[in-house]
């Protein structure tokens, strides 16, 4: 026995590594994404919300189109900013969360950009996103996980929400954050950012795919016989 070690300890938790095993098997590795810098993937984040990847992504290619520079949007009227976001949701109140966190981020360093997070540790990156208006847990995940920065950080979507719910992980009352501290205490320790980068993906696609918000595809789910919700309908 470890010296310290109690006798009375919970035995480790892998049903997130069984989960990964057996969307992997199902669906294939995920496309590896393309990793921006951090000030690209917070405004794709920051845009993205309620919104479906291949639009969140049009809008994207749109405002690098139309303004050709972060700067140029920054400086850009809220009305043409709108314009350009159109097939995001809420543009309206995008336009204006887009800007002002824009505009805040120059005044506040003097440049564009969020090239100085490298130097923070992570959950300070955090704080330090979160504090703008409409960027979340989710968001705040995605700028550290998915960008260059490449931190340990799980991101949580609605999709990824919905599903470790249906499967029992977690309450149904449990919000985001708390389903991220839950599931990165689930995580295997040897998990590194890519990893956790690419059990999310799974997950998403196994929520775009068959574990919809309004239909369930039970008959052909490969998480079935571990699924509380699942279970529930046989």
């Amino acid at each position: 026995m470890t010296p310290g070690a109690s006798l009375f300890a919970e035995p480790p938790d892998h049903r997130l590594e069984d989960l990964h095993e057996r969307l992997l098997a199902y669906y294939g590795r995920p496309v590896e994404r393309e990793r921006w810098d951090p000030l690209t993937q917070f405004i794709y984040s920051l845009l993205s919300s309620r919104t479906k990847t291949e639009a969140s992504h049009e809008v994207l290619r749109n405002l690098r189109a139309v303004f050709g520079t972060w700067e140029n949007l920054r400086d850009a009227p809220v009305a043409e900013i709108e314009e350009a976001i159109r097939a995001a949701t809420f543009p309206e109140r995008k336009a204006v969360q887009l800007k002002t966190a824009l505009e805040q981020i120059t005044a506040r360093y003097g440049t564009l950009t969020l090239d100085f997070l490298a130097s923070y540790k992570t959950e300070k990156i955090r704080e330090w996103l979160e504090r703008f208006d409409g960027v979340g847990v989710k968001t705040s995940g995605a700028v550290v996980n998915f960008s260059t920065l490449r931190r340990r950080a799980m991101c949580i979507d609605s999709h990824h929400l919905r599903i470790v719910q249906r499967l029992g992980f977690v309450p149904k009352s449990a919000n985001a954050r708390e389903t991220e501290t839950r599931l990165m205490e689930m995580a295997p320790t040897a998990w590194g950012p890519e990893m956790l980068d690419e059990h999310h993906s799974l997950v998403k696609l196994h929520g775009q795919r068959l574990c919809l918000k309004n239909e369930m595809r039970c008959e052909r789910c490969p998480l079935l016989d571990v699924c509380a919700a699942g279970g529930a309908r046989r």
